[in-house]
């Protein structure tokens, strides 16, 4: 009897710890320089490996892990596609994005992801004003990658919500 409660309690709490690093994730997906998606997954990935080491992952829990898996991949990927595309839709050239997005991570990285918030932004914005030469418009490009960034942010938290449903019905059912 007590190897199972022992047994029980330890699953129990190896999914509370699963769970936890899921909301933690989830929650990093509001820090943008914070890999909130694939934190998603290495947990996933952890709990599979334990799971598969045990005898108790079945086609239906990798095919759950796959998908976990193809919506960590797509959800890293489109945020950047989605601030792109708002602002490529006001003109904006490809080397104005791209020091945008180089000035979000440099700040990100030796500064704070705060930090980075601000300086991605404020990146597109002078290279826009020195590129119009018109404060009206680079202030206008900049307000696109703002609403573009925030369209992103809901997508991942859609992406991140949709991995933890996925998990527990893997893990729960």
């Amino acid at each position: 009897m007590i190897p199972l409660t022992w047994e029980f309690f330890g699953q129990v709490v190896f999914e509370a710890l699963t769970l936890f690093v899921l909301l933690a994730g989830l929650a990093g997906l509001l820090i943008p320089i914070f890999p909130g998606l694939t934190v998603m997954w290495l947990g996933t990935l952890v709990y599979a490996l334990v799971q598969a080491a045990n005898d108790k992952m079945n086609w239906v829990d990798w095919t759950l892990f796959g998908i976990i898996t193809v919506l960590m991949l797509v959800g890293n990927i489109i945020d950047n596609i989605i601030i792109a595309k708002h602002v490529r839709d006001k003109e904006v050239p490809w080397s104005s994005i791209l020091l945008a997005f180089a000035a979000g991570i440099i700040v990100s990285i030796i500064f704070t992801p705060l930090g980075g918030m601000v300086a991605a932004p404020a990146g597109l914005f002078l290279a826009e004003w020195r590129r119009v030469q018109d404060r009206g418009v680079a202030f206008a490009n900049t307000k696109a990658w703002m609403t573009g960034f925030g369209w992103a942010i809901a997508a991942k938290l859609g992406f991140g919500i949709i991995m933890i449903a996925l998990w527990m019905l893997w893990a729960w059912l």
